[in-house]
């Protein structure tokens, strides 16, 4: 009976196992990923989201201790850290955020062609995190939270609706609104579309509730005592009075910080919240020259100074305040940086339009191609010069960058002596080979801002201790770390004479290495630490004592990367207690997990989690030793989890249960031997119901490495251009992405010897059918697709997105997207050829598929978009129209107005469908699609598709 019950119940199994459907293309739209997550300070909340692809999210809150959960449909929460996108109140008693109107709503608005003023508007969503109520509010457009101090919020509402359409809401008899009046009544009506609306503060612990009308823009003080806000003042009521006004949220007290019309902007309060400085213009409103001050006020002032005015006492001839730049306070508060322009000058109204030559001069003592200054010019229009002025010292403002020096960062919150200034000036034309520029760097001295060079036409990383008492540096040419002592100008090189590499040990383009990068510095700028590629070593920037390896080598031992997980967005130094939590990654299984060490001890890392997923980082309860992150891999969608030490974590939330009704797959690691004896690595996915006794089709895809992806999440999405993996793997296809090591000048050989290499590997195996074996990939992909079909006739089909088909003619051509010259690519980065074109022309013939057409037997579908902003265009039309000229099976795919990797999402869906469609037909014997076989004339673009399957051949 025992025997018989086992049967029948393996049976029911097998039936159900059996049943599960493959993916197709309506699944993608509702398709879950985990999005923002959050806590409160207490860490007795956490709060996250399920995002769906094109969809209505869902905003979530849950309890850290208990089962209290709750679910707010369409809820959105800010991301980020800091007081402005903060979603609990500091006292973690309330959060807030907006609740989006419903998807279909906002799709049948647009679809209507409905007006930005028309179209349904954020509702703001208040919880009270001890009852779980939620209030709601229509129409609110943005709101804050102070990132201290009481439970306040203040929100500002859209315009309100005309009343002749609907009425006015009651007003709330607890709630004060505050009309500020203009007993003068002397200042110009604003113009409607400048306008503010309603700003409501409310104390959430309290309930009281204040309004201020007509405000354009708001800002808390960081402890929340202060709140400063604009009156655009009112276009029908000329006793609103306009200006900047500070409210005392504690008193409710407001003060007159401007009175007038301006254009105020650019709120920053000191560190402290006593002070406030902020740029104010009163030119008129159309005026196309704005004449920008820097106002400043404290708690002891009644109203706000003008600081800083274009004829200050060192300001620059005909420079003035920048309107673009930003404020920042030091952290002492006693001075203020900020932004000084050249004074703009107005357009010449005598020029008349039509006729004027319109045309662009390239010279080639330009610093950079016309096509990159267009890119950069309203960037570079907007640039300003950063300037200080101490508020308790001389009356006089200390510019500190100018033209020829025009890049500088403050150092140790703005309270160093100095500032770290750099500058390419001089050394800008070569960044058109060589992709960037190497620079000068200076210290330059904040009350005098006399400038001392430090390093010289240098290439590499460079940035200041916390402290300021050091400048770190790593040099790619000498592959050393360096510190310069700024009290005694001495240079300490860190790593010159270890054997131990601190620069990527496996560069393989033909350029300096990058180094592993900066760990970070310990408290007085006592230590510094760096990474090689495994462990984390100790320095002292003076070199007095020897390096230590902070990890003791466990990393290089086990094969394991560590690097410092950041749990605290306000992070400068580590403590000398500290105990730092360590990303770890295990280079030869793919696990991943978390490590823990202490800063000051000598014990090997201690193993906190280690498994075979892909975990999210951190985030850590800001008051609270509470953590929330989400992990998953190829076989198990995204879930999340809360825990107080990794150790052991509570399962908050699953995403896409949906999932279990398809027939997914599995990923695994492969290995092989090239013919060159390198080592290599790929992912092979394998469908669901996997069966070794048959035999499927399989497709190949790749760019550089992949196989450290092995446990990562791939959710069913529409395409940009390249496989959907599950999509495939579901439908019967091994989908295998071999890892790609490169030599230099030799890219396409050494596509050659890796893919195919993994790919004969594979076929070695009796279930996969080597005559039906397909290859895919996007833009270098794309261009080793192009490679390969000249190279091999192993293939039985292709899809080349984005591929340069040509470097002869690519090499000279623009990335449109930056208007960067693509020289550098060959020279320097991906391409890999090493030289010059007029160096090694034979190089860049053999690696240009263009050349080697005649040997196509592969059918292939390019895909190459006329807004390609990276590789041109006509380098996918080079490849098709030398294809048709052979008579060779051959496709172009070109989208209108689209990029490099595809963004709409109709597009995206649409080559979704044609990829599945070519390879089905090319590898399963499908039936073949209209497109395919006859095209689609011009005629009938934008009437049909071509996505009908005919018994026809291609």
């Amino acid at each position: 009976m025992q025997k018989k019950l086992t049967f029948l119940f393996l049976l029911c199994a097998s039936i159900a196992y059996g049943q599960k459907k493959p993916l197709d293309h309506t699944v993608y739209d509702t398709w879950e990923s985990v999005g923002t997550k959050q806590f409160s300070n207490d860490g007795n909340w956490a709060a996250y989201s399920i995002n769906q692809q094109e969809g209505d999210a869902n905003l979530y809150f849950q309890h850290s201790l208990s089962a209290q959960k709750l679910k707010v449909s369409r809820g959105v929460a800010p991301s980020g850290f800091g007081a402005t996108s903060s979603l609990f109140s500091p006292d973690s008693k309330f959060a807030a955020f907006a609740i989006k109107p419903w998807h279909k709503d906002t799709r049948m608005a647009k679809i209507k062609k409905k007006k930005a003023d028309e179209m349904t508007k954020d509702t703001l969503a208040i919880v009270n995190l001890t009852t779980l109520a939620v209030t709601k509010i229509p129409r609110v457009k943005s709101f804050k939270f102070p990132e201290n101090g009481a439970a306040l919020l203040a929100y500002n509402l859209e315009k309100a609706l005309d009343s002749s359409k609907k009425k006015p809401a009651a007003s709330n008899p607890g709630q004060k609104n505050d009309y500020l009046i203009n007993y003068f009544a002397d200042d110009e009506p604003v113009s409607a579309a400048k306008e503010g609306t309603d700003l409501v503060l409310k104390n959430l612990s309290t309930g009281v509730t204040r309004t201020f009308k007509f405000v354009n823009d708001f800002s808390f003080s960081k402890d929340g005592k202060q709140l400063v806000f604009t009156c655009s003042g009112s276009k029908t009521d000329k006793a609103i009075q306009q200006g900047v006004f500070l409210l005392n949220t504690e008193t409710g007290v407001v003060k007159t910080l401007v009175k007038g019309k301006g254009n105020f902007k650019s709120f920053t309060f000191d560190e402290e919240s006593e002070r406030l400085a902020f740029l104010g213009d009163l030119s008129a409103e159309k005026a196309e020259i704005k004449d920008f001050n820097i106002y400043y006020s404290s708690l002891t002032l009644d109203t706000a100074q003008i600081l800083v005015d274009k004829d200050m006492d060192g300001m620059p001839a005909k420079y003035a305040v920048s309107g673009d730049g930003r404020i920042n306070f030091s952290k002492d508060g006693n001075k203020i940086f900020f932004g000084i322009a050249p004074i703009k000058k107005p357009k010449d109204t005598t020029l008349i339009d039509f006729e004027n030559a319109k045309l662009d001069i390239w010279g080639y003592k330009d610093d950079y191609l016309q096509p990159m200054q267009l890119k950069n010019a309203d960037r570079e229009s907007k640039r300003s010069y950063l300037t200080v002025i101490d508020i308790y010292g001389d009356p006089k403002i200390v510019p500190l960058t100018d033209v020829k020096l025009p890049d500088a960062g403050l150092v140790n919150e703005g309270d160093a002596g100095f500032v770290l200034g750099s500058t390419d000036y001089g050394n800008r034309i070569a960044s058109q080979w060589a992709g960037g520029s190497v620079r000068d760097y200076y210290l330059i001295d904040v009350k005098t801002a006399v400038r001392k060079k430090i390093l010289e036409s240098f290439d590499g990383n460079v940035s200041a201790s916390p402290v300021g008492n050091y400048i770190l540096y790593y040099d790619k040419k000498t592959k050393i770390w360096s510190t310069y002592q700024v009290a005694s100008g001495k240079v300490t090189p860190l790593n010159a004479g270890m054997t131990v590499k601190f620069y990527d040990e496996e560069n393989d383009v033909p350029d300096d290495p990058n180094s592993y990068g900066l760990a970070g510095w310990t408290e007085d700028d006592k230590f510094v630490l760096l990474y090689d590629r495994f462990d984390i070593w100790q320095f002292s920037p003076d070199g007095k004592t020897a390096p230590k390896n902070l990890t003791n080598g466990f990393g290089r031992l086990n094969n394991i990367t560590f690097r410092v997980e950041r749990t605290d967005p306000e992070f400068r130094f580590f403590g000398k207690k500290d105990e730092v939590w360590l990303d770890a990654f295990n280079n030869s299984t793919k696990e991943n997990g978390f490590y823990r060490k202490s800063i000051n001890d000598n014990k090997n890392p201690e193993l906190v989690v280690m498994s075979p997923a892909k975990y999210s980082n951190l985030v850590k309860a800001k008051n609270a030793d509470f953590y929330l992150y989400d992990k998953g891999n190829y076989v198990t969608s995204p879930e999340i989890y809360i825990s107080k030490d990794l150790k052991t974590a509570n399962k908050i939330a699953s995403t896409n249960p949906q999932q279990n009704s398809y027939n997914w797959g599995t990923a695994e690691l492969v290995k092989w031997t090239t013919p060159k004896g390198y080592k290599s690595e790929g992912v092979l996915y394998k469908p669901e119901n996997f069966d070794p006794n048959k035999k499927y089709p399989m497709i190949v895809y790749f760019y550089e490495k992949l196989s450290n992806s092995l446990y990562t999440y791939k959710a069913p999405a529409p395409s940009a251009s390249s496989i959907n993996i599950p999509y495939f793997v579901s439908n019967g296809y091994l989908v295998f992405t071999p890892d790609i090591s490169y030599e230099t000048g030799h890219p396409g050989k050494s596509a050659e010897e890796f893919i195919n290499s993994g790919v004969e590997s594979l076929k070695k195996n009796a279930w996969v059918d080597g005559t039906k074996i397909g290859i895919q990939g996007q833009s270098w992909g794309g261009y080793q697709v192009a490679h390969l079909i000249t190279a091999t006739d192993m293939y039985a089909a292709a899809w080349a997105g984005a591929p340069v088909a040509n470097m002869t003619s690519a090499y000279g051509g623009i990335r449109w997207e930056s208007g960067m010259n693509r020289q550098f690519q060959y020279e320097k980065t991906q391409s890999r050829i090493g030289a010059t074109l007029w160096e090694k022309p034979e190089l860049y013939i053999e690696n240009s598929p263009l050349f080697h057409l005649p040997k196509v037997k592969t059918p292939v579908a390019i895909m190459s978009n006329d807004a390609d902003g990276a590789v041109p265009w006509y380098q996918g039309i080079e490849m098709f129209t030398g294809l048709k000229r052979l008579g060779k099976p051959a496709w172009l795919l070109s989208y209108n107005n689209e990029a490099h990797n595809l963004v709409q999402r109709q597009n995206r869906k649409d080559i979704s469908v044609r990829l599945g469609q070519f390879f089905d037909y090319y590898l399963k014997g499908a039936k073949a699609p209209v497109w395919m076989v006859s095209g689609i004339p011009a005629t009938e673009k934008g009437k049909t598709w071509g996505f009908d399957l005919t018994d026809d051949k291609p």
